[in-house]
């Protein structure tokens, strides 16, 4: 996936650094397959989180004078140095982290006209007032924590979210980058960190939820026994950034009628018979063929984490489980790449494994997401000495989805696996 959002078809060996062949034969070849003398201790982990992070505020934030980039997303923004802060209070403690995550929201929070037209928590607003609320309620403002609420429950009432395909509802995308799946996860995240309440009430969201079914009906194709559908920018896309995976991984957070929970299950089967019968993996998008990505926006990174949220909503299915397991013994082979971030990188496949962590209690995932992880804190260094990485911007390389910012998130959450959650993914 490139800066733009869109896809980048390469190859998995362009897609690796020189030395990741030999990582990966120093895994493969342990005297022990299930784990490596490759991974770091705990506090180990610690020290690189905590100074990546003040990497990341220093390149994003401080040099900037405070000011920071234009972009206030979560996704390639200033809302990802937030985020990062946010999660290194979580795991710290540290008050300074938290006071830091206020003063970025504060600071994105207004120049959040320049991405009015999304309410997602990636890409839009939905992500500035979501964060903003929790930040606040962490530090006991409660003026302060209305202010963001109120906001969010103002852009939540956006006509455009619960219209269905029959009201001509195709003008809002249905995707988690850009779309009301977006908006469902936001809406999520937010009743989570206020202990479950209604914070956005049902009335608000089960409309919604409705309408992303609707439209995944509307836009199957009638040659295909796949029942939901959709389409980003007219691709019909498979991963979790503007596709199936992640759209599904969405909709497994709400009650669902019997005839939505066929179609999601169905849904789900289709894709599962549809992987590549040597690897294993997923594809692209639909009726695209060629094996070629392995990461969270396209491929088995991002499918493995949807198949563990479907066994754990749907326990007497035991296919979901088995795929996801299958998914991940892909991530395993083909994970660690060149790239560094949650979209397209290590970072992003690190964290499918720490999903079956959690899903079956197995150990030997954990050790592998610490191998990947071990990976990503020695090789980050050259990468940031020899200035190698994207060459896009430094807000990129230091950026939550495409740059170093997920690298420090999973180091926090190494720190505890049974409680990792992929950022803004996982609840």
């Amino acid at each position: 996936m490139s800066s733009s959002l869109g896809v980048e078809y390469a190859s998995e060996e362009s897609n690796r650094h020189e030395d990741v062949d030999q990582w990966l034969q120093l895994l493969r070849t342990s005297c022990d397959p299930t784990a490596t003398n490759l991974s770091l201790p705990a506090d180990a982990f610690l020290r690189a989180a905590i100074s990546l992070k003040d990497q990341v505020v220093e390149m994003t934030w401080r040099r900037r004078g405070g000011k920071g980039s234009l972009d206030p997303t979560v996704y390639t923004g200033l809302m990802g140095t937030a985020f990062t802060c946010l999660r290194s209070y979580e795991a710290t403690g540290d008050h300074r982290d938290l006071r830091l995550c206020a003063e970025i929201v504060d600071a994105c929070a207004a120049a959040t006209h320049i991405s009015n037209r999304h309410v997602t928590f990636l890409c839009g607003r939905g992500g500035v007032y979501a964060l903003g609320a929790i930040t606040a309620n962490y530090c006991g403002d409660q003026t302060k924590r209305d202010f963001y609420l109120d906001r969010f429950l103002e852009m939540a009432r956006e006509k455009a979210l619960p219209v269905g395909p029959e009201e001509g509802g195709f003008g809002m995308s249905y995707d988690l980058l850009y779309g009301r799946a977006g908006f469902l996860w936001a809406a999520s995240f937010l009743n989570k960190h206020f202990g479950g309440q209604e914070i956005i009430p049902n009335d608000v969201i089960t409309p919604v939820v409705d309408a992303v079914l609707a439209g995944g009906r509307a836009g199957a194709s009638v040659n295909t026994a796949c029942p939901l559908m959709y389409r980003w920018h007219g691709t019909p896309y498979w991963g979790a950034a503007h596709g199936l995976a992640g759209i599904l991984h969405v909709l497994l957070h709400f009650p669902l009628r019997g005839d939505h929970v066929e179609d999601v299950k169905a849904t789900l089967r289709y894709m599962m018979s549809k992987r590549d019968p040597q690897s294993g993996n997923y594809p692209v998008s639909e009726g695209h063929t060629r094996d070629e990505l392995v990461q969270w926006s396209h491929g088995a990174g991002g499918l493995a984490i949807t198949l563990c949220k479907a066994s754990q909503v749907f326990p007497n299915d035991r296919e979901f489980r088995d795929a996801a397991i299958e998914a991940g013994e892909v991530v395993w082979k083909s994970g660690l790449v060149k790239k560094v971030g949650l979209a397209d990188g290590t970072a992003g496949n690190a964290y499918a494994l720490l999903s079956l962590l959690r899903l079956t209690g197995e150990r030997v995932y954990e050790e592998r997401a610490e191998s990947f992880a071990s990976y990503l804190y020695h090789s980050a260094r050259k990468i940031m000495a020899g200035g190698e990485y994207s060459g896009a911007s430094e807000d990129l390389d230091y950026s939550l989805f495409q740059g170093f910012a997920g690298s420090a998130c999973l180091f926090f959450d190494l720190l505890k696996p049974e409680n990792s959650r992929f950022p803004g993914y996982e609840i």
